[in-house]
């Protein structure tokens, strides 16, 4: 083991009560995130302990150079993988110095939404279903194709096993345990039909909790996949041609349909959203357009159906959903690289706060 290697592992609460805090946040293109470390004097379990801090907004592409600072407020803490013991992870939105949210801070509106009373007392659930394409670096390919050129066609790889069908397991692999062992509620992984392809899930998770523990997933990955060499994308349709695009269907239920009764509930939710359908794709996602095509598993995007146990429809009900007469539905328009802050908020106040 090198020194370097040495000195990254070495367990600060052996020898010292400081630890180490990263602050990440989202920059100015909505998906490219950021961080930097301080240290701490002792432990922290609640975020609204943490200081807030700044940052240089003209670098990130947030704010004007000659008034470029930014405020960062703690909202969510998880442990961290990476430099363990007592360190943390901690999940920001971004503010002016005079307190005004920033125009790239999409918690802050979402975090009204889900604290409206009406909401609250219908104790939103989602499940996000992340899919990711992993490229090699130097010629922004996905990992396990040849240079330039292209595998065989998709059939065998989706939850495929072997050498020549799932590429990049390790990657996966360490990301499903970092996530676990940082307290994110990720409830699994599975190859995708394009090969390079992944996907894992957060959730159920609450409210604004799923926003922000599918952020922190999404940096957990980056940084497995800068340690590994790898480029992890989020483009909606990265090979163009008979190839998947990569999605991020979002599985929602509130209180009223998990009860029963609820599939009545279910399907009014669904005709609001048909109702609301060009304002959600709008917001669903850059580039979606070269992925709901109604091919690959969509619909168009310019088409709104739903269906039971239907892969092809913007909404998809499930089999035991029907059967049980409640439980849940999955948007499937999401693109891979929405902000989850958005779609999960958006989809509260449209089938619980908006009245047609």
């Amino acid at each position: 083991m090198s020194l370097l290697s040495d000195l990254c592992n070495l367990n600060l609460s052996e020898s010292t009560e400081k630890i180490i805090a990263e602050y990440i946040w989202i920059g100015g293109s909505g998906m490219d995130l950021r961080s930097k470390a301080r240290t701490l004097n002792a432990p922290v379990s609640d975020p609204s302990k943490l200081p807030q801090w700044n940052y240089d907004g003209s670098s990130t592409g947030q704010a004007p150079g000659e008034d470029s600072e930014v405020i960062l407020y703690p909202q969510a803490i998880y442990k961290d993988p990476f430099r363990r013991g007592n360190n943390i992870l901690v999940m920001c939105d971004a503010y002016t110095p005079g307190g005004e949210p920033i125009p790239t801070n999409k918690r802050f509106d979402a975090a009204k939404i889900f604290s409206h009373p009406d909401v609250v007392a219908e104790e939103p659930w989602y499940g996000i279903e992340q899919e990711y394409t992993l490229l090699q670096k130097e010629v922004k390919w996905p990992i396990g194709w040849p240079v330039g050129g292209y595998p065989g066609p998709q059939g065998p790889y989706y939850c495929g096993i072997g050498a020549d069908k799932a590429f990049g397991r390790d990657i996966v692999d360490a990301h499903y345990k970092a996530c676990l062992y940082a307290g994110i509620n990720i409830s699994g992984i599975n190859g995708e039909v394009m090969p390079g392809q992944w996907e894992f899930q957060v959730g159920p998770s609450v409210g604004i909790s799923s926003g922000d523990q599918l952020w922190m997933a999404r940096y957990i990955l980056e940084r497995i996949t800068e340690i590994a060499g790898v480029v992890v994308s989020f483009d909606p349709k990265p090979i163009e041609g008979d190839w998947n695009g990569a999605g991020a269907h979002t599985n929602y239920s509130t209180k009223s349909m998990r009860s029963d009764g609820g599939f009545e509930v279910i399907k009014k939710a669904i005709e609001k959203l048909g109702l609301k359908h060009k304002e959600h794709i709008a917001a669903y996602g850059e580039g979606n357009e070269r992925r709901l095509t109604g091919k690959h598993e969509t619909a168009d995007i310019n088409t709104f159906l739903w269906g039971v146990a239907n892969r092809g429809a913007s909404i998809r009900v499930g089999r035991d959903t029907e059967k049980a007469g409640k439980g849940y539905f999955e948007d499937r328009r999401p693109a891979s690289n929405m902000d989850p802050y958005v779609v999960t908020s958006m989809i509260a106040n449209t089938t619980i706060l908006w009245k047609p």
